[in-house]
């Protein structure tokens, strides 16, 4: 399971955008969303890195802890 704090997701067309690049990764990737708190967890077997990468082209940068 890999936790990502994205701030800029805000409503469900914004988590629908996320699933998708992350879906771009890893199809077989399984997503469960927390709008308010802008955390996506991911059960995947993508490396992370690959993850951000693809969010951060989608226009919703991963935030570092």
């Amino acid at each position: 399971m890999i936790s990502l704090n994205i701030p800029k997701i805000r409503c469900g067309g914004c988590v629908a955008s996320v699933e998708k690049a992350v879906l771009s990764v890893d199809p077989a990737a399984a997503l469960t969303a927390d709008v308010p708190a802008r955390r996506v967890e991911v059960e995947t077997t993508a490396p992370r890195q690959a993850l951000a990468d693809a969010l951060a082209a989608a226009g919703y940068p991963v935030q570092e802890h």
